[in-house]
């Protein structure tokens, strides 16, 4: 029995144990979280070894990231290791909360190869936190140059620690380049960059160097990059269009083989040298040559006769491999595969997000503009379709015992006054329905056809004021039937009050919902073609927050059709019955007191 309960004992603990690290969050100052999951499989970017400090860039969209949860200037953005316990270094190159647009690069210790089960997170929701970013310890140390070409005007900065910033560049700036900001070329600027200690190149060590281009001109001869140190150099650039790499200072010159770019697009391109010459496109490799790395420093020129654009710069002074290659070129570019972003977590949720959160965190500041409206549109038709269905219960019962009451009356109470009589009351004073007619309305005071009645009452003791025997002329008829219409067109009215307000809900809403749908679609649409991250974990998001504004507007049109349908028969019985207690009352008018009949004998 011990061994039971110890045994039973340990499982809880174990239960218990497991349930912790389930919850485990890095700092409860943070209330979100993100899984971002790296694939390094055929449905990911496909490596075949495992690569160590590795500048990953995560792009954050309306599909993919609530910017609501963070800070405006993503100050509170923090990554952190798969043990949920160490912080990565990262640099923010553009964090845009207007237009829901951030890209990030965050430096992962190690991606193995072929593995999808890899990730780091992401938090934010700390309006307290101060920005931590790091560029220069996002790049290990055998990054010599990144220039991500972020800034708006002057010189390009570099963003790693050895600060080798270009020179003023004279030329246009590509808002929207293959990652970020870039630079445009119209084969008359070039951009140069000193030479530093930490840009000489050793040939046991080798060379890297990586680049985005958009040629905009077909079957140019342009220099893309240039490192001269006297007679050595290393050369990249295009002849005929075609993509070629030469170095020179170690015998006769050593060039590549041509290489063909994508037409139309963007192109990743790499150069790798130590004992041969390497070249990859978009993270195949597509030349090799025979040709050493020679010992040189010296200045680099970029783009010299150049038309085009040209975005993220990176040079090392190691030849890195085809999987560093690979998973740069088909990690950064506008249909990665490689991060996927998980579901918002959030630190009451014990680590698990729902499924209206996700789709709520997604919506766009337009998307819940339209829901604020549609929400008053619904508070409004339901207080009308409330308000009214309480007026029409009250009306038809009062209608009900009113027609009750008017049917027990005299003959002579019901439709004949004399001239004599109609002053004194003396044939109505003991009739609880006519003697609400001189000033107690407590009976039927919600009763339209009380109210008709009255009308007509009324107006049968204006004229036998001065009428002999009780006589109604046909004109003096005429005029009473046009009074009694004219009441019933207000009763109708007033019945109908506010019922326009449903309408406006039946057929506006779902309109208005839609609105917020395509806007938020187009925004979602925009963000994929601004950040270039084209997955469904990207899209789906986003397009099911979008849908929440048609969802609604619907939501908003249902009750009040059901309400508008319910009311309006209602209301066309109430003034059915209203059309027909006038005529009633007119016919009997005209029967008992037509000058044909000569009026009741005294």
């Amino acid at each position: 029995m011990n061994r039971i309960h110890m045994l039973r004992l340990l499982l809880t603990l174990l239960l218990m144990f497991q349930t912790a690290l389930a919850q485990a969050w890095w700092n409860e100052d943070w209330t979100v979280r993100k899984k971002i999951t790296l694939d390094t499989t055929d449905t990911g970017v496909a490596t075949q070894a495992g690569l160590e400090n590795v500048p990953v860039l995560v792009r954050l969209h309306s599909g993919n990231f609530d910017f609501l949860s963070a800070r405006e200037d993503g100050a509170d953005l923090r990554f952190i290791a798969a043990d949920d316990k160490t912080p990565l270094k990262y640099h923010v190159e553009r964090f845009d909360p207007v237009n829901e647009l951030a890209l990030v690069w965050v430096r992962v210790p190690r991606i193995e190869a072929g593995n999808r089960n890899q990730h780091v997170w992401l938090y934010s929701g700390n309006e307290k936190a101060a920005a931590a970013q790091d560029a220069a310890g996002t790049y290990d140390a055998n990054h010599i140059g990144v220039w991500h070409f972020a800034e708006a005007t002057g010189a390009p900065q570099d963003s790693t620690g050895y600060a080798n910033h270009a020179g003023e560049f004279s030329g246009a700036r590509a808002a929207a380049a293959a990652i970020g900001g870039g630079l445009a070329f119209d084969a008359r600027q070039a951009l140069t960059i000193a030479a530093s200690p930490s840009l000489k190149l050793t040939p046991a060590a080798g060379f890297t160097f990586s680049a985005w281009i958009r040629p905009t001109q077909a079957g140019q001869d342009a220099v893309l990059y240039r490192q001269q140190d006297g007679g050595k150099a290393i050369i990249v650039g295009l002849e005929a269009g075609k993509l070629y790499a030469s170095v020179t200072g170690i015998g006769p010159e050593a060039r590549s083989p041509l290489a063909d770019l994508d037409a139309g697009g963007w192109n990743h391109i790499a150069v790798t040298l130590a004992d041969r010459i390497r070249l990859y496109v978009n993270g195949n490799p597509v030349a090799e040559a025979v040709g050493a790395l020679p010992d040189m420093g010296g200045v680099i020129t970029v783009g010299e006769g150049y038309s085009g654009e040209l975005d993220a710069l990176t040079l090392a002074n190691v030849a890195r491999n085809a999987d560093w290659v690979k998973l740069a070129a088909q990690g950064q570019g506008p249909e990665s595969k490689l991060t996927q972003m998980g579901e918002d977590e959030a630190a009451d949720a014990g680590g698990h997000g729902s499924y209206v959160g996700i789709i709520l965190s997604n919506v766009t500041v337009d998307g819940w503009v339209v829901i604020v409206i549609l929400a008053i549109m619904f508070a409004i038709s339901a207080l009308v379709m409330v308000s009214k269905a309480l007026v029409v219960s009250k009306t038809d019962q009062a209608n009900r015992q009113f027609l009750e009451a008017y049917r027990q009356l005299h003959r002579g109470e019901a439709g004949k006054l004399d001239a004599d009589d109609a002053p004194d009351e003396a044939d109505i004073k003991d009739s609880a329905l006519l003697t609400v007619l001189f000033g107690k309305h407590d009976h039927y005071q919600h009763s339209s056809l009380y109210r008709l009645y009255h009308v007509g009452i009324q107006e049968l003791k204006h004229r036998f004021g001065g009428l002999e025997q009780g006589v109604i002329t046909p004109q003096a008829l005429g005029a009473i039937k046009a009074t009694l219409d004219g009441s019933l067109v207000r009763e109708r009215q007033r019945l109908n009050d506010q019922m326009v307000l449903l309408t406006i809900a039946i057929s506006g809403g779902p309109f208005l919902g839609l609105l917020g749908t395509v806007v938020g679609v187009m925004i979602t649409f925009a963000a994929i073609a601004a950040t270039g991250d084209v997955n469904v974990t990207a899209i789906a998001p986003g397009i099911a927050a979008a849908l929440v504004a048609t969802a609604a507007g619907v939501g908003v049109a249902i009750p009040a059709l059901f309400g508008y349908n319910y009311l309006g028969s209602r209301v066309k019985a109430i003034t059915a019955d209203m059309q027909v207690f006038v005529d009633e009352f007119v016919a009997k008018m005209a029967e008992e007191y037509s000058p044909r009949t000569g009026g009741r004998e005294a």
